[in-house]
């Protein structure tokens, strides 16, 4: 196990009308906010006028910005940093799933930035000052509400990249699991593969003797998966979209990869399907997963073996170690073709033609500094290619 550091400061108020303290809860820390959304959705289902009369009953004074779309725009988070200095606001608190708090988060990174906020993710710096993000989760899936990471995408330069400092985890998130139940099928799945890759990603490590977190992690997968089919054909179960709900903020909370070294190689990949073709993270994660799994497992065999049996249930001979994780990984396949997710890029609607520049974004390689990604099994754009080819 390797030496680690974990500080989760995030409040998470969790239950039934629980959105409804947002005002009392906020009160001691903002004197204007910015009450940051997307589309509209929540003025139909009635949480905008739950959330608006909780600041209102205590005094509280917002502004207002809504439009944000999934693999959130760095057009609006440039409009949100303008309109934070312009009102004076003090705190942001998003309403949404994890591309409205994303994009809270890079405003509120950026409203203290002198340059471009796309610096900061494009160059990786430091920062020292934010604005403080508050959240009310309506759609699980990103985990952004525990995390101190934030993806944004750059509509002109067809790239999405991700940033995390301890500064952007959210003080206080507000999960009411009853949020969940008018959402599309889609979403409902595309967000449980985005959980479950989130821990994936840690999971899948070199790192020895890491039993407590191993079990952590296989814990969190076998809880989501029993529990996501559920939600899937009866979205009002408040009981299994409890242990979807909390299942996601755990995911990416820090908990399951503290003392192991880490991968995320997967979400590279993803980042360039998003950010040219616009697909849905966790969708693209539901295609490249079990591809990046049959490219690498030789690398770890034990490790992928581990998953089959503790996660999948697969049985089998252990003197047949390749079959066992064979049978793991089409488990795997089916579960997510039983959540209705595509299983391959042609499906996400991504034909050949950009699969090379792609590879070449996703390390580096087109910028002319190659860098290999993942941890498990280092990756050089030609075998972020095959991989990509793997998934069509």
């Amino acid at each position: 196990m390797l030496n680690f550091d974990f500080y989760a400061p995030a409040r998470i108020l969790f239950g039934k009308d629980s959105h409804k303290q947002i005002g009392e809860l906020l009160k001691p820390l903002t004197g204007k906010a910015l009450l940051h959304y997307g589309g509209g959705s929540i003025k139909k289902n009635g949480i905008y006028d739950a959330v608006t009369a909780s600041l209102a009953a205590s005094g509280i004074s917002y502004v207002e910005l809504g439009g944000v779309v999934p693999n959130p725009r760095l057009s609006l988070v440039h409009e949100g940093i303008a309109l934070c200095r312009e009102k004076g606001v003090d705190l942001i608190l998003a309403v949404g799933g994890g591309s409205a708090i994303d994009s809270a988060k890079a405003i509120a990174m950026g409203a203290y930035y002198d340059g471009d906020v796309w610096d900061i993710y494009e160059q990786n710096k430091s920062i020292d000052k934010a604005l403080p993000v508050a959240t009310i989760l309506t759609i699980p899936a990103a985990g952004s509400e525990s995390s101190g990471d934030t993806v944004i995408t750059n509509e002109e330069k067809q790239l999405k990249l991700g940033y995390g400092s301890p500064r952007l985890r959210p003080l206080l998130s507000v999960i009411n699991p009853e949020f969940f139940y008018t959402l599309p099928k889609n979403q409902i799945a595309n967000g449980v593969a985005d959980m479950m890759s989130h821990v994936f990603e840690r999971y899948f490590t070199n790192t020895t003797h890491t039993d407590l977190t191993d079990g952590l992690c296989e814990t969190v997968l076998r809880t989501i998966m029993r529990n996501a089919p559920i939600v899937l054909n009866d979205p009002a179960d408040y009981d299994a979209w409890s242990e979807v709900g909390f299942g996601g903020t755990v995911a990416h909370n820090g908990l399951v990869g503290m003392g192991r070294a880490q991968d995320w190689a997967c979400h590279m990949m993803e980042h360039e399907l998003s950010a040219i073709y616009d697909v849905a993270h966790g969708a693209g994660l539901a295609v490249l997963t079990p591809a990046w799994m049959e490219y690498v497992y030789r690398d770890n065999i034990n490790m992928f073996v581990q998953f089959a049996v503790n996660v999948m249930g697969v049985d089998g001979s252990f003197r047949d170690p390749d079959a066992i994780v064979r049978e793991g990984i089409d488990r795997l396949r089916r579960f997510f073709r039983r959540m209705e997710l595509p299983s391959t890029l042609s499906g996400l609607g991504i034909d050949g033609s950009r699969l090379e520049e792609m590879a070449k974004k996703a390390t580096g390689a087109a910028f002319g500094e190659e860098y290999p990604i993942g941890g498990l099994k280092k990756l050089g754009w030609q075998d972020v290619l095959a991989i990509y080819k793997l998934a069509q």
